[in-house]
């Protein structure tokens, strides 16, 4: 049974979970060069677990501030805010609140935001990446639970919550596939992002279970940009000009992609159905037309972490890597083609 949150947290209890005496204990908690590196990380896990804080006065283990620590290195919001809702609503009930530090990818400024929040004795810690790439561990050097959100810690013994590209991609293209459309491009992010490869990879294997491949013959990566969508749209069109279909990374490079149909006289949806991927509402619902969507869900990723985070709070401590599923939101860029039956 894991500890009650009312029950305080000694140095004793560090040690005993760690197997280690109470003077190595803290030793290793107060970093002192006479442990061993393996025993200082024993020790650290072994006071994460417990939510215990070095340095604390004697009882103060006891007393939660019960205020988490979101950190996120992304720089525009756009990922943070929905997954910081998610936070909020989940842990509303049990009275604790979430203080935001953005890092903006900045490896001092993420130091300097442990540092504080380290000082400022949160409970716990959900860490935001700007991607769903895997990413160094912070949870040994973090003396309280830390969950990872939209990007994978590279300690197995880490909880990672993460969206459902390869799933959501799927939705996407048999959606496509069910309004009869049968050359479908794709333009999308990076190869270097997992996210990328991980949709193009399941648009690939649906569009093999109906014989197909992709119009055009392979992916056109670049910026998660409408500069790029508009770009790529361009020289998709010079390679296959009968693309009925466009199955885009991003909402923006959507937005741009329908911007240069647009320019070229296609029609969306009656000559080319188009489908984004992030529902960022302010932008998929100012798309001309809206855009049809795949919603991640970082509200519910954040929530689902912020439970975990609870449960690990409580003594219930979770890892591996979860994929919350998303959905698909199907507005005005997709439909029959022109001439065919509704």
């Amino acid at each position: 049974m894991g500890r009650r949150r009312s029950e305080a947290v000694t140095l004793t209890d560090v040690a005993r979970r760690a197997g280690v005496s109470v003077s190595t204990a803290s030793k290793a908690l107060n970093n002192r060069s006479e442990v061993a590196e393996t025993t200082r990380l024993r020790v650290r896990r072994a006071a994460a677990e417990l939510s215990f804080r070095p340095g604390a006065a004697p009882g103060w283990a006891a007393a939660r501030t019960r205020t988490v620590g979101l950190l996120t290195d992304e720089r525009d919001g756009r990922l943070s805010m929905p997954v910081l809702l998610g936070v909020e609503r989940a842990l509303d009930g049990e009275g604790m609140s979430v203080v935001l530090c953005d890092a903006r990818g900045d490896p001092r400024r993420r130091e300097h935001h442990l540092r504080a929040l380290a000082a400022g004795r949160v409970d716990g810690l959900v860490v935001l990446g700007e991607d769903d790439d895997v990413r160094p561990s912070l949870s040994r050097d973090v003396p309280v639970p830390v969950v990872y959100v939209h990007g994978e810690s590279d300690d197995p013994a880490d909880l990672s919550i993460l969206a459902d590209d390869a799933g959501g991609a799927r939705l996407a293209a048999e959606h496509l596939l069910s309004l009869g459309r049968r050359r479908v491009g794709h333009i999308t992010g990076p190869r270097s992002h997992r996210a990328a490869r991980d949709r193009l990879a399941a648009l690939r294997a649906v569009l093999d279970g109906y014989g197909l491949g992709l119009a055009g013959g392979r992916p056109l990566h670049g910026e998660w940009s409408r500069r790029w969508g508009r770009h790529a749209t361009r020289a998709l069109l010079a390679a296959e000009p009968g693309v009925d279909a466009i199955l885009c990374g991003n909402d923006q490079i959507a937005d741009g992609v329908c911007q240069a149909l647009a320019h070229l006289g296609r029609t969306v949806p009656g000559d080319v159905a188009v489908v984004g991927h992030g529902d960022w509402p302010a932008l998929a619902a100012d798309c001309r037309p809206p855009l049809t969507t795949v919603d991640p869900g970082l509200e519910r990723l954040g929530a689902t972490a912020a439970r975990h985070l609870s449960a690990a709070l409580d003594g219930r401590r979770a890892s591996g890597v979860v994929r919350g599923p998303g959905r698909l939101v199907i507005r005005e860029s997709t439909g029959p083609r022109d001439g065919d039956e509704p």
